[in-house]
């Protein structure tokens, strides 16, 4: 009877085909937000639900019990799919048993949770997820399930079907056995070094059904749970006897404020626990602005181009709109004019050209029917914008009830004005560089030294044209406060598997506290509307310096682009500040860009090459932008060093998020700040930080973004 059931549970976890409709949890009671569990994501107590948080929901998340510390990072990155970072601090043991290795610091077992959605609830069907738990740590917590839930008034119960971890309690057999016996076992152990995808232990083994119930109670902040656990806590990463004198959790789940919750529970009949979680959403996170709703248009003061003050005009295009124009030019009959020049001010694409169009129309003669705005980038001339006039005056009077700013522009490739006249050009001098400094936090978790290496840095940025197309940028870094000097992974006189090009960061933060970070010169050309080339020279980066080259393939609005990259880099010394070691590679990879029209704002890059120690393989990095600007990826590189030879970890992987810097002020401006999550620093699959990329410098030949 019970395999029966289990049967029916994972077949209506198939029905991803039927018709679906709108969560009924906002429907029938009001605003109800799915809440965390113990170990990160959205859940019960122990074991997950069913639900999905809203898209873009990113929570910290800290829970405390007597064997376990758990910190994670859940986001929501579709509506159809969680994701969870989690480090599960076992407090009964320690990280190694050489204390002049790691010393008295505990063991962090880390691991990555996924969660996707199978199918909507609807008035009749539940809402059902499948999901693996620690699929690519060292699989002590690992487990996998395929999970209901449903919403009846304020009660939201939840029925699943664990594996692994999971179900431990075995309280049903696994139903896959009638599929395959090598499902009835479950193998033990990791492969190489942790880190990798145990595949071959996914859903087999022991089972259980859990499931329980949220009651969201009339006082809107308070939610209680009851929980039927799936696991009997008889075999523990803990390596200490784990007491469970009932299967049953209860537990309360408090909203503090919009950003904070916190959450108390009474597990396995004996233990008391306590977690509190900080949360935002990507796509809802906005800043209030300095007032900048510009007037409407005057009336055009002059009646030809050759009474148009351009230099005044160039001005208030930069002040009112953003762009930094190096040229004007008309057509030999005046109805068209074009301005060529790089946005400097706005992310919102829209919101540049629909106030650039309202400075032209105010500026310029009603004789001229079409403005143009070329957007530049280091004498690239990359992509048109054709604007009407007309409409644009339409939008901004309100000439009728329909007509909309967008609707006067549309993205073309640069049209040939041979036949026009220059109004304005901008000759190019060579001026001083500019500079700038901002705080930068590098960091990694999970070392033997420490849980987390840092190094917070001011950083000193500069910038110089010194042609159009030929660009030199810089950077200094001064040390304020790190504890790499810690870090003592891979001494000296250690035969490593790999050169290592990575692993002295020891020696590289504690030789000075001001370094050269990298100096770069990058000329670039285009060689024609859809093909782009640069060569560059320098100190690429902290540890390698060297020359290279960078072609690209970008065709105008299109979703893909190909480019292809080969440098040589030499190891950069960490006892002089601008010296070179004896070690030295040829390293570049054929990258394929693509941003997939059934993933909204989100790019693959799929990169295959050659890395920094001498190793082939591949790259992919994923990354998504939500509304707000912000930025989500992660990456992970696999070549052909062994996950023996590569060390703990078995392979590279991370975590990065961007952040649009005007997310923190009341000016608008186009740069970002990135916090990277680097789970262990390993030689393998390490790729060149190369600065001034194509992918970046031609970025308005379509909607991709890049940094």
């Amino acid at each position: 009877m019970k395999r029966y059931f289990a049967w029916m549970l994972i077949s209506v976890s198939g029905l991803a085909a039927a018709q679906s409709a709108p969560a009924l949890a906002q429907q029938t009671y009001g605003n109800v937000e799915p809440t965390l569990n113990d170990l990160g994501g959205v859940g019960l107590l122990q074991m997950p639900s069913a639900r999905h948080a809203d898209e873009g929901e990113f929570s910290l998340q800290y829970y405390d019990n007597q064997e376990y510390r758990r910190m994670s990072v859940s986001l929501q990155l579709f509506p159809w799919l969680e994701t969870v970072i989690r480090y599960n601090d076992i407090r009964t043991r320690l990280y190694s048993s050489d204390p002049s290795f790691s010393g008295d610091q505990t063991y962090k077992d880390r691991g990555v949770d996924v969660k996707f959605r199978l199918l909507e609830e609807s008035y009749w069907l539940p809402e059902t997820s499948i999901g693996l738990r620690d699929l690519a740590g060292t699989g002590k917590f690992s487990g996998e399930f395929i999970a209901a839930s449903k919403r009846v008034g304020p009660l939201d119960f939840t029925l699943g079907l664990g594996f692994g971890y999971l179900g431990r309690r075995d309280s049903i057999g696994n139903p896959f056995c009638q599929v395959a016996d090598k499902f009835c076992t479950r193998p033990t152990g990791t492969k190489g070094r942790g880190g990798s995808f145990e595949v071959d232990e996914w859903f087999r083994g022991n089972s259980a059904l859990f499931g329980g119930v949220e009651y969201q109670t009339p006082w809107q902040p308070l939610t209680l749970k009851l929980e039927y656990d799936g696991n009997d806590y008889s075999d523990e990463p803990s390596g200490t006897p784990i007491i469970q004198d009932s299967p049953w959790n209860y537990g309360l789940h408090y909203r503090v404020n919009d950003y904070v919750n916190v959450q108390l529970s009474y597990e396995r009949g004996n233990t008391l626990m306590f977690g509190f979680s900080i949360r935002t959403n990507f796509n809802d996170i906005s800043q209030v602005k300095k007032p900048d709703s510009p007037q409407p248009p005057k009336m055009a003061k002059t009646q030809s181009l050759q009474q148009v003050p351009t230099e005044q005009l160039v001005q208030q295009l930069y002040q009112d709109a953003g762009w930094a124009i190096q040229k004007v030019r008309a057509s030999n009959n005046g109805k068209k004019v074009a301005v060529y020049g790089t946005q400097r001010k706005y992310r919102d694409k829209d919101k540049a050209l629909i106030r650039g169009s309202r400075v032209l129309a105010g500026e310029l003669p009603n004789s001229v029917e079409q403005y143009e705005f070329v957007e530049t980038s280091l004498g690239a001339e990359l992509s048109s914008y054709q604007v009407d006039a007309q409409t644009t005056k339409q939008a901004w009077f309100k000439s009728d009830l329909t007509t909309v700013a967008e609707d006067a522009y549309q993205q073309q490739e640069v049209p040939s004005m041979d036949d026009s006249q220059v109004l304005f050009d901008h000759p190019h001098t060579i001026k001083w560089p500019n500079f700038g400094i901002r705080p930068r936090l590098d960091q990694s978790f999970g070392g033997p030294e420490n849980f987390y290496a840092y190094q917070l840095l001011a950083q000193i940025d500069m910038g110089w044209l010194l042609q159009p197309n030929l660009y030199v940028d810089g950077r200094i870094g001064v040390n304020l406060l790190t504890n790499y000097d810690e870090f003592n992974y891979l001494v000296d006189n250690y035969e490593a598997s790999l050169p290592r090009v990575r692993t002295y960061v020891r020696e590289y933060v504690t030789f000075s506290d001001v370094w050269l970070a990298h100096l770069q010169a990058t000329y670039v050309k285009q060689l024609s509307q859809d093909w782009y080339a640069s060569v560059y020279g320098g100190y690429f980066e902290r540890m390698f310096g060297g020359a290279g080259t960078e072609w690209m393939y970008r065709p105008l609005m299109e979703n893909w682009a190909v480019g292809v990259d080969v440098n040589w880099a030499k190891q950069r010394s960490f006892e002089s500040y601008t010296g070179f070691r004896d070690y030295h590679v040829v390293t570049g990879h054929l990258t394929g860009y693509w941003q997939p029209k059934f993933l909204e704002k989100t790019t693959v890059q799929l990169a295959l090459g050659r890395f920094l120690a001498g190793d082939e393989g591949v790259q992919l990095n994923v990354s998504k932008q939500f509304d707000s600007g912000v930025i989500v990826g992660a990456y992970a590189a696999k070549t052909n060093v062994s996950a023996s030879e590569y060390g703990e970890g078995s392979f590279t992987k991370g975590f990065y998020i961007s952040i649009p810097l005007d997310l923190f002020q009341r000016d608008y401006t186009r740069g970002y700040g990135t916090i990277g999550w680097t789970p262990l620093t390993r030689d393998g699959g390490q790729m060149l930080e190369r600065q001034t990329q194509l992918f970046g410098v031609t970025n308005a030949r379509s909607d991709f973004y890049a940094e």
